[in-house]
């Protein structure tokens, strides 16, 4: 039910109660002087005063309707003014003085028992539900008490019918409340799923930009990159062998100064397409960065430094830092861990990083948590990209217990020995 409904219902609801409660006092008025009763005056003038008592009130507060929901939506929208608003000790004054009113015709005519029926909605929207059955409960005891007294009987439809109008208007009240909040928590939840789709579809679009920075990053440097180098040494080679008044020099020293130009050029492009993270600083510095915004409910991730920390390739630090990421929204998603530490440890041959957390863990035999269809790198992507690096990927959790991940790469690799050469 969207707001516009909404509006319509209730005011359908509110023109319904005005009608009924004004209705009723007229009757009770026309009953009194038609049947010649012996407080025929009294009875009308009651009822043009809780007429006119009843019209101010409602001139002075929002549409009144059956329902807590109704009386919520009115909230929302600003449609009350600050003199009678539901819940207030104004609203509660309001209807106190309409009740004694209604008790003081109670007594001159039997006729006005009826309207109970639209004072049991009145309490229930304007008081707070611990106080308006109980309020409803007296009224009805009213109703039926006058009855009695007035007829001089005992009928079953005495009891039955106050009784019976009472749990209605009741049941009514509450269970439009309860459809109401129900419509509302369908609403947020709409809501929500739209606003997380967008954010979805926005982190999809950001991975995929990602990765395709990666590859062309990887691409120029294994390729592009690698080979100006090698045809930069080569021509530095012949440029010593040749003598210097050579014809041929001054061509092969343009070649080489080209290949050094356009050299420095592809490494600007490798530089553009790395990581955000790593545009500003080191890999330590980016893990760092990575853990102070990683963030759940309960959870410390604490990131440390071991060895001297060396230069490292390009597609280290990425396979790295993905690695990391990864790793931490598992732990993030599935584990329910307090505390997960990310250290990075430079050794002579070889880097690594250990991503350990004292999370509920899992069997690293079976399915991996993280290839359950809801994104994320996945353990098999972690150790391809190990292993296309010329390194090693290990797991160690069980049950209850925790997860360790480490991934290590060999620091002298056919890979860097190109990077140092580039």
């Amino acid at each position: 039910m969207d707001s516009r409904s909404h509006t319509h219902v209730t005011a359908a609801l509110r023109l319904c109660l005005h009608a009924l409660l004004t209705g009723l006092l007229a009757l009770a008025a026309v009953r009194a002087v038609g049947g010649d009763a012996p407080h025929a005056g009294a009875v009308v003038a009651l009822t043009l005063v809780t007429a006119g008592v009843y019209g101010a009130g409602a001139l002075a507060s929002s549409p009144l309707a059956a329902g807590a929901g109704a009386r919520a939506t009115s909230v929302q929208q600003g449609a009350l003014t600050p003199s009678v608003r539901p819940g207030t000790r104004a609203a509660a004054l309001w209807l106190a003085g309409l009740c004694a009113l209604w008790l003081a015709l109670l007594v001159l005519s039997a006729d006005a028992l009826w309207v109970a029926f639209p004072l049991y909605f009145l309490q229930l929207h304007l008081l707070p539900t611990r106080w308006a059955v109980p309020a409803v409960v007296v009224t009805a005891a009213a109703a039926i008490t006058s009855f009695v007294v007035h007829r001089q009987e005992i009928a079953p439809g005495a009891f039955i019918g106050p009784l019976l109008g009472a749990a209605v208007a009741v049941a009514t009240v509450l269970g439009y409340d309860a459809l109401f909040r129900e419509s509302e928590r369908r609403r947020e939840l709409i809501v929500e799923l739209v606003a997380t789709r967008a954010e979805l579809a926005e982190a999809e679009r950001t991975a995929g930009t990602l990765a395709e920075r990666e590859r062309l990053a990887r691409e120029i440097h294994d390729t592009l990159a690698q080979g100006l180098s090698s045809i930069q040494l080569l021509l530095r080679a012949a440029e010593r062998t040749l003598p210097g008044d050579a014809p041929a020099a001054a061509h092969v020293r343009a070649a080489r100064e080209a290949a050094q130009a356009n050299l420095a050029e592809a490494r600007s492009f490798v530089r553009a397409l790395t990581p955000p993270d790593l545009e500003h600083g080191s890999l330590a510095a980016a893990l760092e960065r990575l853990c102070a915004r990683t963030t759940a409910p309960g959870l410390t991730v604490r990131f440390a430094v071991s060895g001297t920390p060396v230069e490292l390739p390009t597609p280290y630090e990425v396979a790295l830092l993905r690695t990391a990421q990864s790793a931490l929204a598992n732990t993030v998603r599935h584990a329910g861990a307090g505390r997960a530490e990310i250290t990075l440890s430079f050794m002579d041959t070889s880097v690594a990083l250990d991503v350990v957390d004292d999370g509920r863990g899992f069997d690293p035999s079976g399915a991996p948590v993280d290839e359950r269809g809801d994104g994320g790198f996945g353990l098999p992507a972690m150790r391809s990209r190990a292993a296309t690096l010329g390194g090693t990927l290990s797991v160690e959790s069980a049950p209850g217990q925790g997860t360790a991940l480490a991934v290590t790469l060999p620091v002298a690799v056919p890979a860097q020995d190109g990077e140092r050469a580039a």
